[in-house]
């Protein structure tokens, strides 16, 4: 079984990183479908890292806005949803219930270094995950980095243990502020048969 061409188009070689969002709004139950696709994509022993908050509220965005570069402002502000796609350093809790054939839990037992490497290669995995699933459920993203991340996890994770990764902005994107598309590296020039 493979995805069709529409699919591959919706998935990756129409989808675009947008800069301008329509007036549509993203229902809760948008997001939450989205999540419920993000949620199968592998992860190491299932580990799971990602955590999300979804700032759509006037209030959500003025908690965001001073933490955004100057460059990110207009259209973060002006996106229906931004995503702040983190990770959680405490993921090594949950491994009971998510890998419970073995003591996975263990593997990371005062380990901070592998914690974090664990958590923060996993969560990025699900940020990936997280924009198909996106696209899957009909939105366009616009990631980005270009904020304070100690900003941010000072603002919304305030316990210290999970970390801001990426911002994601989420909604219906406006084709007439897209840039031209950028080019891509050939097979021959990024791959090696070996």
């Amino acid at each position: 079984m493979s995805l069709d061409e529409q699919a591959r188009d919706l998935l990756f070689r129409q989808a675009r990183s947008h800069n301008g969002w329509r007036d549509e709004p993203v229902s809760d139950e948008q997001l939450a479908e989205l999540y419920e696709l993000m949620k199968f994509g592998p992860t190491a022993a299932n580990c799971c890292p990602l955590r999300v908050v979804f700032v759509r509220t006037p209030e959500g965005k003025a908690r965001l806005k001073p933490t955004l570069d100057a460059g990110n402002i207009d259209k973060t502000m002006s996106a229906p949803v931004t995503a702040i796609l983190a990770y959680d350093l405490d993921f090594p809790d949950t491994l009971p219930k998510l890998f419970p054939h073995t003591d996975a839990r263990s593997w990371f037992a005062g380990q901070d270094e592998k914690i974090a490497h664990t958590a923060f290669l996993n969560g990025s995995l699900q940020g990936a995950y997280f924009m198909l699933a996106a696209r899957a459920v009909g939105l366009d993203c616009g990631p980005m980095a270009g904020f304070n991340n100690a900003l941010v996890d000072e603002t919304f994770f305030p316990g210290g243990r999970v970390k801001s990764n990426f911002l994601c902005n989420l909604g219906h994107g406006d084709p007439d502020k897209l840039f031209p598309r950028s080019p891509r590296l050939e097979f021959d020039e990024a791959c090696s048969l070996v």
